[in-house]
């Protein structure tokens, strides 16, 4: 699998061999936060489908932390669970991604556009979602977010999901779009990483998946 297209100018690309991306009780509190903080998901703490009211009227600042903060479990490598991967880069927290079963996103299953025109069983735990990337500020551009996605795919699979797919953005040709809107994951980056298209709700919104191989 190819880690997709670098940029040709600017900051170098980030190689393979620099990164390391480990599940997020594995990485320390701290180090997420250095992440989160330099992005607006400093605010939302990767809560947008996990409130069920309106984000910023039915959740503090302070729930929406320590919300994140017992989903992660992170600086408890014995977790059961977490709910993402941090990526290091040379040593230093530089990617997040949230990544767990779907059910785990009770706004996500209530909204209506990633389900038009499909007919499935939204309570299923055995399909993944993934849901938002953040790349911290000084290493953006450079390709991370290409190897978080295929991460994504190989923790899944990992832990026994049926499926993993995402809801990426398309930006329509002279259209522009400002970083946070694309804490979605942009098309061509799931591409690279193997997701497929399986629906196209809206004009800028495409629902991608993964579907694993049954056993034996």
């Amino acid at each position: 699998m190819t880690t997709g297209p670098k940029p040709t100018s600017g900051p170098s690309p980030i190689a393979a061999d620099q990164v390391r991306i480990v599940p997020a009780n594995e990485a320390s509190w701290d180090d997420l936060g250095a992440v989160l903080g330099t992005a607006d998901a400093g605010r939302c703490q990767c809560q947008r489908f996990k409130v069920l009211g309106w984000i910023w009227r039915d959740s503090t600042q302070e729930e929406r932390t320590a919300m994140l903060r017992a989903q992660t479990a992170c600086d408890d490598p014995d977790a059961p669970a977490t709910s993402g991967l941090v990526a290091y880069v040379d040593g230093e927290p530089a990617g997040w991604v949230a990544v767990e079963p779907r059910t785990a996103y009770p706004k996500l299953r209530t909204t209506p556009v990633p389900w038009k025109g499909r007919h499935e069983d939204k309570d299923d735990h055995d399909v993944w979602a993934v849901t938002c990337f953040v790349v911290r500020k000084g290493y953006r551009g450079r390709g991370l977010t290409y190897l978080l996605a295929q991460a994504t795919v190989d923790h899944a699979r990992r832990h026994g999901a049926r499926a993993v797919e995402a809801y990426p953005m398309i930006v329509p040709p002279g259209k522009k779009i400002t970083w946070g809107e694309l804490h979605v994951g942009a098309r061509q980056v799931l591409e690279d990483a193997g997701f497929v298209e399986v629906s196209h709700p809206t004009l800028r919104r495409v629902v991608m998946r993964v579907d694993f191989p049954s056993p034996g």
